[in-house]
């Protein structure tokens, strides 16, 4: 009788798997496990991650989250770009480049001001209702003040990690605690995807190949005041 469960669960966990995106185990340590399918059997999860399985106790698991896959964008000149204006009239006020902004744009939203997530972050920028607040934003569907707000965050992350692109991303996706926490990008395959998918496309946006237009952008500054 055990032989024929195990059998089952294996050959249901396979085809689960199959056609299933990955997920992440929240556990009650902190720690964020990647799993690619998983079973509640009783008061434990059979779970299948990356180099085999496991089980754990469903009391040790706090949330359950779909991960985010983020790509990257194609290169546009920010005259043509949506909001392009606003990218711009942000990145002059801040000292924030405005290729940057763009970047992290696309990999949020994907240019949506009414894009919500599944952590309740919203607008283009994604910003969250408390941060928005801290921000002065009214609306935080409002693109002007999603772009206004989100970019003074960038600025006060890059200040925060004194010029490190990496980690102001991963700051911007994980939250400046879980960088500290770990002193670097932190293990979370959604904060590694985001930090690539934006590095990815911030770099080809000042590639030798860009577009002529791609000129106007503000250049590269590290912002000297700033902080959280």
């Amino acid at each position: 009788m055990r032989v024929t469960l195990v059998i089952f669960f294996v050959l249901a966990l396979a085809a689960f798997a199959a056609g299933a995106r990955a997920d992440y185990f929240v556990l009650r340590s902190g720690a964020r496990l990647n799993v690619t399918a998983y079973q509640l059997v009783g008061e434990r999860y059979r779970i299948q991650i990356n180099g085999g399985s496991a089980e754990i106790a469903a009391a040790d698991v706090i949330a359950i989250e779909p991960e985010e896959i983020f790509i990257s964008a194609p290169r546009m000149p920010l005259i043509q770009a949506p909001y392009g204006d606003m990218i711009q009239s942000a990145a002059k006020k801040y000292s924030v480049d405005a290729d940057l902004i763009f970047s992290v744009i696309a990999a949020e939203s994907n240019f949506n001001p009414r894009a919500i997530s599944r952590r309740g972050a919203r607008g283009l920028m994604q910003l969250l209702p408390a941060t928005g607040t801290r921000f002065g934003v009214k609306d935080i569907f409002d693109p002007a003040q999603n772009i206004d707000a989100g970019t003074q965050y960038l600025r006060d992350l890059m200040a925060r990690y004194q010029g490190d692109l990496v980690l102001t991303l991963a700051a911007y996706n994980a939250g400046p605690g879980a960088v500290e926490r770990y002193g670097r990008v932190p293990p979370y395959n959604e904060t590694i995807s985001y930090v690539r998918a934006i590095r990815k496309t911030y770099a080809q946006r000042k590639s030798k190949n860009s577009p002529k237009t791609e000129a106007k952008a503000e250049p590269k500054a590290v912002p000297t005041t700033g902080g959280q």
